[in-house]
């Protein structure tokens, strides 16, 4: 089967989650989330769903938001690291519990470090960000190493 660019053959509905991902954006700052943390998120979520092109893109921008290699380097097995902070734990286990919500052996996010407004704002990010991984893996977004 050919490779489509999901973006290319239908702009309208590309155009779509692009203004619900700048919608989720706003509700994650305005939640009083750390935008080191979002990236988080959004790269445990593409680990999650194996977006390369987006584990790439959100790495980089980690990067660029100051994160640092080793926290980036375990956070594919953040539970067993005391490089996160309460409040990025439960995120995490609140994005893997969107990403992935029938999957035994979940950890519990609700440990009290979210308040409600953060709670729906990592849970928009993590149902965004599965939109984007699968819009990624779907159009073999291509990437050079």
């Amino acid at each position: 089967m050919a490779h489509i660019n999901l973006g290319k053959q239908h702009p309208a509905a590309y155009k779509n989650v692009l203004a619900l991902n700048k919608e989720v954006e706003e509700a994650v700052s305005q939640a009083g989330l750390d935008a080191k943390l979002a990236e988080l998120v959004k790269i445990r979520t593409s680990q999650l769903n194996g977006c390369a092109f987006c584990l790439r893109m959100h790495t980089r921008d980690a990067l660029e938001k100051g994160e640092t290699t080793d926290r980036l380097a375990v956070v594919a097995a953040w539970w067993e690291s005391q490089y996160f902070t309460d409040q990025e734990r439960a995120a995490l286990a609140l994005a893997e519990e969107v990403t992935r919500p029938m999957e035994p052996g979940r950890h519990e996010w609700d440990n009290g470090a979210l308040s409600d407004e953060q709670v729906s704002a990592v849970t928009w990010l993590a149902i965004v960000m599965n939109a984007w991984n699968r819009i990624a893996v779907r159009s073999h977004y291509p990437f050079a190493p």
